[in-house]
């Protein structure tokens, strides 16, 4: 009885493990039989601005069906090509992730279009400790002092002339793979001509300092920026009143002293000739 139970299991064994045999041959089947393209992919990481050449590329299947858009299929199409983006190894090389045909190799070619490129000295503070790496964004601070305006003095303000701006490159370095803090004597910023021209005059009139913020924050907070005297707290001291004169240098006028009142004085009437004369002393 027990050897008829024993042999009884063993065929079932026996059936469920020809049963999976089957349904993976023709699942392999299958799947051999599902049609594919060539595409040209990444043999070797490719940092951003470099010059694509045929030792980088290699071609592999892909399924029809799930081809992205813009893919290559000849290694021949892609000479010469300049990338824009960084590309791992095994990425499809897509035209998207590519600068225009003729373009040459370098930073230039990773400028957005109606972009410009600006490099500013920073210092180990000013770049944020080195945490302002290539592909983050930062806010630009300017501290400097104000125009005079008529009858006043000159304020220290800080204020924010920049928002949302992608950096670059560090130094010489664009690559925006590396996490690890770089502290530098440059970063290269992406700005528009008109915040190129804010970012040249800001740094003339005073010192920069780099705010990193977060890459998915783009919102944009105006502010009034802060003076000194608004940093400690202390009241606005009105200015004293001037006035032009003649020479057209401003002069400041005291108050009027007040003087202490006259003591009185003896007067003596004096008839002399029929008329009347009040003489006082």
């Amino acid at each position: 009885m027990k050897n008829v139970k024993a042999i009884g299991l063993l065929f079932l064994a026996l059936m469920i493990g020809l049963a999976a045999a089957v349904y993976a041959a023709s699942w392999a089947s299958r799947q051999g039989n599902i049609a594919s393209n060539k595409v040209v992919v990444a043999a070797v990481d490719i940092e951003l601005g470099s010059k694509v050449n045929p030792q980088m590329l290699t071609t592999t299947d892909w399924p029809s069906g799930s081809v992205p858009p813009g893919a290559f299929k000849d290694i021949k199409e892609l000479q010469d090509r300049v990338v824009k983006v960084s590309v791992l190894r095994g990425d499809a090389l897509l035209e998207r992730k590519l600068a225009p045909a003729g373009t040459q190799g370098g930073l230039s070619a990773v400028i957005a279009q109606g972009k410009r490129a600006m490099t500013v000295r920073v210092n180990d503070v000013v770049g944020v400790a080195g945490f302002a790496l290539p592909g983050n964004y930062v806010d630009v601070m300017v501290n400097a002092q104000q125009d005079k305006a008529r009858g006043e003095e000159g304020k220290q303000i800080s204020k924010t002339v920049l928002e949302h701006v992608l950096v670059l490159a560090v130094a010489q370095e664009s690559g925006r793979d590396d996490t690890k803090p770089k502290v530098v004597s440059a970063v290269t910023l992406e700005l528009t001509l008109e915040d190129s021209e804010k970012l040249d005059l800001a740094r003339s009139v005073g010192t920069l300092s780099l705010v990193l913020r977060n890459q998915v924050d783009k919102k944009t907070v105006a502010t009034a920026g802060i003076t000194k005297s608004q940093l400690f707290g202390e009241k606005e001291i009105p200015p004293a009143a001037m006035k032009v004169v003649a020479t057209g240098k401003p002069r400041v006028f005291a108050s009027k002293p007040v003087l202490p009142p006259a003591p009185a004085a003896e007067c003596v009437e004096v008839i002399q000739n029929g008329s009347r004369a009040l003489n006082c002393f």
